[in-house]
This record gives structure tokens, sequence and C-alpha cells, in this order.
């Protein structure tokens, strides 16, 4: 990917990489060819670092559970949590709102754009100046229209599956993100996964099968009040919905890679602002004149506004920690998170399969890592034996290549 230069009197950091036939040539074009994503990373880091590789990182700690002992694992657990929690809440409000008789699909994610080009693109534009933000939606802007029309039809089908069909039913389907980003990114980006791996996903999905069987034991998968016509259809948009997802998660976790953070998110934000305020006034005219506006309204939008536009600020560091594959896959435990809430919000009752359900994911999520290095999954196949086609941004493998043991 090519793209701006940085803003002069900034140095820019990349990762060294030893003499050899997989050293860059002249010809190459270094994609970490912006502004520092962080600051203080300068020659003589290069310098002490000079020696410092992949190979010689991840020789620190060897075994089968090599990655078990370091802090970015826990790290990158924790953070799946919280953005499991971060959906279910979304989820939440979203049925809130349809309880309210207020399902407006793009009026309601249309906030979190606008929130996120508000608090990234000035960042972007202070480290790059005007010019060379310029040459950047030049350059590279139609590749972040494609990633931005991907994700703003993965919220639009989403939040518009909950007008016909149940939650329970939406959340479920979403697992399909699953399967579409481990065949993307085994297609075209070239990785492979262990065979620790594909058990843990698939122990993953075993649990999600508890909570489908527990669920029908107990009823709550019971649609009273929908007809089967418009379960079907609500099933059909989770499903557009989810694989939309999976393909934008794909692609972000291959640009913010290459580039930092704050310019993929707030591109993200920028045009996903335009597409999603055009297909809101398109769609949504109706149901926004239909629907109730009072302080319930208010707050529920509110709340998925803020707690979204925090999803997508942890998204990115997950993306380079770990992959779009443990994201999603993190992300089934929603599930049981989604009937805690339930508990408070719904009234519903947690039923005794759904520990086990939770435990069963929580275990694929552990065994996922088994055999893994000490970089896991923050090493990717696409940025080069030593990460120097990648950015040393939080969370990179090529940050800590650099700079040692080092996250942020």
């Amino acid at each position: 990917m090519e793209g701006v230069d940085g803003k002069s009197g900034v140095s820019e950091h990349y990762a060294p990489v030893p003499a050899g036939k997989d050293s860059p040539t002249s010809n190459d074009v270094n994609p970490a060819h912006c502004a520092p994503e962080v600051t203080g990373i300068n020659e003589d880091d290069d310098a002490d670092a000079a020696v410092t590789t992949v190979e010689e990182v991840e020789a620190s700690q060897k075994g089968w559970f090599a990655y078990f002992k370091t802090r970015d694992f826990y790290i990158v657990l924790l953070l799946g949590q919280v953005l499991a929690l971060c959906v279910t809440s979304t989820n939440t409000f979203s049925s809130l709102l349809a309880g309210q008789n207020t399902s407006i699909p793009a009026f309601q994610t249309f906030f979190v754009y606008v929130l996120l080009n508000i608090i990234y693109t000035p960042v972007t534009l202070y480290r790059y100046g005007f010019k060379r933000y310029g040459r950047l939606l030049l350059k590279d802007g139609w590749k972040y229209i494609i990633l931005s029309f991907l994700d703003v039809q993965g919220n639009y089908f989403t939040v518009l599956a909950y007008r016909y069909t149940t939650i329970l039913s939406a959340q479920l389907i979403n697992f399909f993100a699953i399967v579409t980003v481990v065949t993307i990114s085994f297609t075209f980006l070239h990785v492979r996964y262990h065979i620790t791996q594909v058990a843990g996903i698939l122990i993953c999905i075993g649990g999600v099968g508890i909570l489908i069987g527990s669920d029908h034991i107990t009823g709550a998968t019971s649609s009273d009040g929908i007809s089967k016509g418009n379960q079907v259809k609500g099933d059909l948009f989770a499903l557009l919905g989810a694989a939309c997802y999976g393909v934008s998660n794909v692609v972000e976790e291959f640009f913010v890679s290459k580039r930092p953070l704050y310019e993929v998110v707030g591109q993200l934000g920028f045009w996903g602002m335009i597409w999603n305020g055009a297909q809101a006034g398109i769609f949504d005219k109706k149901q926004f004149q239909t629907a109730t506006w009072n302080g319930k309204v208010g707050g529920y939008l509110t709340g998925y506004t803020l707690i979204l536009t925090m999803f997508y600020s942890l998204v990115p560091i997950m993306f380079r920690l770990a992959s779009a594959a443990f994201f999603n896959i993190s992300l089934l435990t929603g599930n049981f998170w989604g009937v805690c809430i339930g508990v408070k919000v719904f009234g519903l009752h947690i039923h005794w399969m759904y520990p086990i359900a939770f435990v069963c994911i929580i275990g694929g999520l552990l065994v996922y890592f088994v055999g893994r290095k000490v970089l896991g999954e923050a090493t990717k196949p696409w940025l080069g034996q030593n990460q120097e086609r990648g950015v040393a941004g939080v969370g990179t493998a090529r940050r800590r290549v650099v700079r040692g043991d080092t996250v942020v």
C-alpha cells in the first residue's frame, strides 16, 4: 500500500532487518510511510536494536505454553471480553430501541462515525498536515471507502435484523463471521492455522452449541409476536451483516498492521459518516418520522454511540496483538454476557448450562494459543519475516522488535 510521507521534523521508526534475501531492496516501498504512531522512537533506538529480529525475540521463551508466559496473552484475553461486553451492550440498546418503536438502522449508527471522525481525523491532520492529508485522500481514499462501506453495511443489517428477529437468534448467527474471517485470511493473506487454533475455534463453537441447547430447553429461542416470515427475514439480515463484518474485519486487520491507528480509524469514521448519512437519508426517512422520541430513546442512542465508539477504538489493537479470527471467537462469550445483562434489563434467568458454555468458550480461547510463540499472532505473514513492511505502532510485533518488551 502506498501513501503519504510523515510530517517534516518527526522521525519515522522501522524495525531493523538483517541482511539477506529477506531484506528490503532499494526498490521496496516502506509502508509505514507516515508520521509515527508512537513518538519517542529515534535513530538511537534503532541502532540499539540493530541485531534484534523476530526470531531472537521469540527465542526468549520456548515451549507449547510460551505465549501464556507473556503479558500480551492476558491483555488479549481481557481485551476480547471487554469487546464482547461492548457488542452485547450495543445489541441490548438496539433491542431497547426496537422496544420503543425506534428502529432506525442507519441513523442509529451515524453518530458513531461522526464521533470517530471528530476524535481521530484532527489527530491525522496534525500528524500529516493538510497537504499530505489531501494526498492520502487522493491516493488511498478508495481503500478506506471500501472498508467503511463494508463496515456500514455490517452495522446496518445487524441493527435491521433486530426489527424482525430475536436478539438471541441474531447473536448466534453472527458467528458466521468466523467462517468468513478464517476463509478470507487463509485464501488472501496466506494465514496458516495451527491444529490447536482450529481446535480452539471448534471448542468455542461447541460452547455456542451448548448455549443453543440451553435456550431450546428453556424456550428462550421462541419468537412470540414475530411471524415466521419476519423471523426468516431477520435471520437473513443477521447473516448478511455477519458476512460484511467478517470481510471488514480482515481488511481492517490488514490496514492497521501497515498504517497508524489514528489514520485507519479516522478514515473509517470520515467515509463511514458519509456512507451512513446517505443511507439514512434514503432508507430511514419513513422510520424516522414514525419513531418514538423521548428521554429513554435519547439515553439509549447516547449509550449505543459511546460504547460503540470505544469498541471501534479498541478493535484495531486487538487486530494487532492477535487477529480477526481470535477477535471473532472472543465475541462468542457475548451470548453469556447478554443473558447476564438480560437478567437485570429483560428479567431473564440464567440456565445452569450457561456457565458451562462460558467455561467451554474460554477454554477454546486458551487452546487457540497453545503452541504459539512469544509474539503470538502479532507477527503477520504479509509483513515479512521481521515485519519490515509493517508499522511500529501500539500492539504490533514490529514495535516489540524495535523497542523490546513493549506493548504500548
